[in-house]
């Protein structure tokens, strides 16, 4: 795959700025970290080069100096909020977080419920972390939020808030997703820290939009694509301009919300530190592009990956009209189309040959690749093992899996599991073929390919199932659907 992007340039890069932003601030810095601290496959799809994990590696670089306080909304924990992208609840996520920091070597001090009402799972919640050794914060609803400034910055105001106790100079504020209230967390803290005649500051790192890009940028435009359902909209932000005459990017919510965060700073300093959004950020993955085209060729093939995933969440009614039309507006601002996605009409062409499901993937080198439906495999199984012998050099009429090898399979899902398809899914042929490894070379050669799926893209001429989904997302291919279901049927 082609590289756009400098992962190690940006890990100095950006531990060296958060550094000196500390510096700026004296005794301690909150930063908000907005999108995921690990596992950013957005960002590594987009900015081809950039590691999924690299914000947490910058991070690491400073874990003698951060710690981590992760912020959940009780709202989100009393209706049981799912991630998506996960298939788990944001309080099931925050337990994942603290492993997963934990794990790494990263410090978490404690967890913070936002927005306490007295809701009974936050209080559940609270005493199920407590048992586990984990300090628990509550910060309350303030009347008038955020436009009550003379009431949010006083003894009733987040003085009513619980005063997070942190030992280090670098502190995360992170969250499951979206809402979680890590802003409101820091400028609480903020007024806290003050009170007590601690000099604290605060900044914000967020990957995207990338402020130092144009507007229209490509890689700017996949980010709308990516929160298209929440409607965000990228802006040039006026208060910069203003203040310095230079034009930087930013998102329609901190531009508006950027004169009440200067009037509660004003509120909680006497001055704001601060004369624009983009003043607050951090981010410096800009400066860290490579190759421009590599970079706007793979944003250009992540938005039509969300058109298609938006037009999959619809048809199962799961998502919007909405959220369809901005990604077809992104996408004639782009000056593409789906047709842009190679492995689209191979796919599309094999299915209306044979007239049943067909599949479809572009391998590293361009070798595209295609997978039919038969009595034995689904279309998604057969193009994996179509694509593993293309790249392991085995002839394509060669069984990699004996049929008599198969069938045992097929009567244990049909007589005793229950299920109505004897077809196998990927995740059977690939246990059926780990098996045959074992005692066939070939079988072994082949297996030995999965990694080389990493980033290559598929497409299906229907909708996939769970299984095959997770299946193709594990081996880090780029997965896109027409939006029909295989069967017409009232209950899928």
């Amino acid at each position: 795959m082609k590289t756009g992007f400098d992962n190690e340039k940006y890990l100095k890069l950006q531990s060296e700025h958060i550094k000196q932003r500390i510096g700026e601030f004296g005794d301690k810095l909150y930063l908000e970290f907005g999108g995921k601290l690990f596992d950013d496959f957005h960002a590594s799809r987009v900015l081809p080069g950039f590691a999924p994990d690299s914000k947490l590696r910058m991070l690491l670089q400073m874990a003698d100096q951060a710690e981590i306080v992760i912020a959940i909304n009780a709202a989100d924990i009393e209706k049981n909020k799912v991630r998506h992208d996960l298939g788990i609840t944001y309080d099931v996520d925050v337990l994942r977080l603290i492993q997963e920091f934990q794990d790494k070597g990263l410090y978490v001090g404690s967890v913070v419920i936002t927005q306490y009402s007295g809701q009974s799972g936050a209080d559940q919640f609270k005493t199920k972390l407590e048992h586990m050794g984990i300090k628990v914060y509550r910060h309350h609803c303030i009347e008038g939020y955020p436009s009550n400034v003379s009431l949010i910055v006083s003894d009733e105001g987040y003085g009513k808030n619980d005063y997070i106790e942190t030992t280090r100079p670098l502190v995360i504020i992170t969250a499951p997703g979206p809402g979680s209230g890590k802003m409101a967390t820091c400028l609480s803290q903020l007024y806290h820290e003050n009170k007590r005649g601690i000099k604290a500051g605060y900044a914000k790192f967020e990957t995207f939009p990338i402020w130092s890009l144009p507007l229209k940028h490509p890689v700017n435009l996949a980010y709308e694509a990516a929160t298209a359902d929440l409607n965000d909209v990228n802006m040039i932000d006026p208060f910069h301009l203003e203040a310095y005459g230079k034009t930087a990017v930013n998102y329609n919510r901190d531009v508006d919300i950027f004169p009440v965060l200067n009037a509660i700073f004003e509120g909680i300093y006497g001055e704001s530190p601060y004369k624009s959004p983009t003043d607050m950020g951090v981010n410096m993955a800009g400066f860290c592009i490579v190759d421009d085209e590599v970079c706007r060729e793979a944003s250009y093939q992540e938005i039509i990956r969300r058109y298609y995933h938006a037009l999959n969440r619809l048809a199962k009614e799961e998502g919007s009209e909405d959220e369809v039309y901005k990604l077809e507006l992104l996408m004639k601002q782009a000056k593409i189309n789906p047709g842009m996605r190679r492995v689209i009409a191979p796919c599309m062409e094999r299915a209306n040959l044979i007239q049943a499901p067909a599949a479809a993937i572009e391998l590293g080198d361009g070798t595209l690749v295609t997978g039919k439906t038969s009595n034995l495999l689904g279309a998604s199984a057969a193009v994996l093992l179509n694509s593993i012998k293309m790249l392991g050099g085995i002839p394509h009429d060669l069984h990699l899996i004996a049929p008599s090898a198969i069938e045992p399979i097929q009567t244990l899902k049909t007589n005793y599991l229950g299920s109505r398809n004897p077809r196998l899914h990927t995740d059977e042929v690939l246990i059926a073929l780990s098996m045959s490894a074992a005692t066939d070379p070939i079988a072994k050669k082949a297996l030995d390919q999965l990694p080389r799926l990493r980033g290559c893209q598929v497409h299906t001429s229907v909708m996939l199932s769970d299984v095959d989904i997770k299946v193709f997302k594990k081996l880090g291919a780029e997965l896109t659907s027409e939006p029909v279901y295989e069967h017409k049927k009232l209950y899928h």
